[in-house]
C-alpha cells in the first residue's frame, strides 16, 4: 500500500493523495482500505516513516560540523529519490523507534556541539527547513532554470539581460540558471556556519577562539 501511495506522490504531489484515489491505484475498494490503516494521516505516517528509514547515516565522525554535513547530504540522496514526500518530514509526528533514528543522529551531533536540547531542535528544524526547501526548488525546477535547455537559458539571459534593472542585469547569467548541487553545498556551508555562530556566542567565545571574559 504504501509503495502505491508514494508512486501517487511521486507522480502528482502530495495534494493529489487521497484514500480514494489510493484504492483505484491498487484496483480495491476505499473502504476496504480502512481495514489496513486508520486514515489518510496513518498512510501520511507511513510514508514519513519509510523515507527517514531509507536515509543511509553516516558514522559519525567526532566532528559535529562534518557529521551535519554529512547527515544532511545523505537526507539529499534519500529525498532526490522521493522529492515530493521529503516535505513530510516538517508535518508529520513520528513515534516508532525506526522513524525516529535520523532525528536521535542529528540531535546528538547538535548535542555533542553543545546546544541543549530546547536549541538542538530549533537547530534540527532550521536544517530541515532549508534542506526542504531546497529539494522542492530542484525538483520543480524546468529544464532552462536547471541549465538543461540551453536555447531557454540564452533566451532567459537576454530577457534579464534587457530589463534595465541594474543589478538584475549584473547578476544576470547567474539568474538565469541554477547548479542545484552548488545552491545545495553554499547553503548548507551557511547553514553550519550559522550554528557555528550560534554555539560561539551562547558558550561566549569569540572570533580568536577565546572565551569572552564574564562581566561582573
Amino acid at each position: 500500500m504504501l509503495q502505491a501511495a508514494l508512486a501517487l506522490v511521486d507522480r502528482d504531489g502530495l495534494e493529489a493523495l487521497s484514500m480514494r484515489g489510493l484504492a483505484a491505484a491498487l484496483g480495491v475498494d476505499a473502504m476496504s482500505l480502512y481495514n489496513h490503516v486508520a486514515n489518510k494521516d496513518a498512510v501520511l505516517d507511513g510514508l514519513a516513516e519509510s523515507f527517514l528509514v531509507s536515509i543511509e547515516l553516516p558514522a559519525p565522525t567526532g566532528d559535529w560540523r562534518e557529521d551535519i554535513r554529512a547527515l544532511a547530504t545523505a537526507f539529499r540522496t534519500a529525498a532526490n529519490r522521493h522529492p515530493r514526500a521529503a516535505p513530510l518530514v516538517l508535518t508529520r509526528q513520528l513515534g516508532s523507534l525506526e522513524g525516529l533514528s535520523a532525528t536521535e543522529a542529528a540531535l546528538a551531533h547538535l548535542h555533542a556541539a553543545g546546544f541543549p536540547p530546547r536549541e538542538a531542535v530549533h537547530a534540527l528544524r532550521f536544517v530541515l527547513a532549508f534542506l526542504v526547501g531546497t529539494l522542492l526548488r530542484e525538483a520543480s525546477a524546468g529544464p532552462t532554470f536547471s541549465g538543461l535547455n540551453l536555447g531557454g537559458l540564452v533566451a532567459r539571459r537576454a530577457e534579464l539581460g534587457s530589463s534595465g534593472l541594474h543589478h538584475v542585469v549584473r547578476a544576470a547569467p547567474h539568474l538565469a540558471v541554477c547548479n542545484h548541487q552548488e545552491e545545495f553545498d553554499f547553503g548548507l556551508e551557511l547553514v553550519v556556519a550559522a550554528l557555528e555562530r550560534r554555539r560561539r556566542a551562547r558558550r561566549g567565545v569569540g572570533k580568536t577562539g577565546r572565551r569572552s571574559p564574564r562581566r561582573p
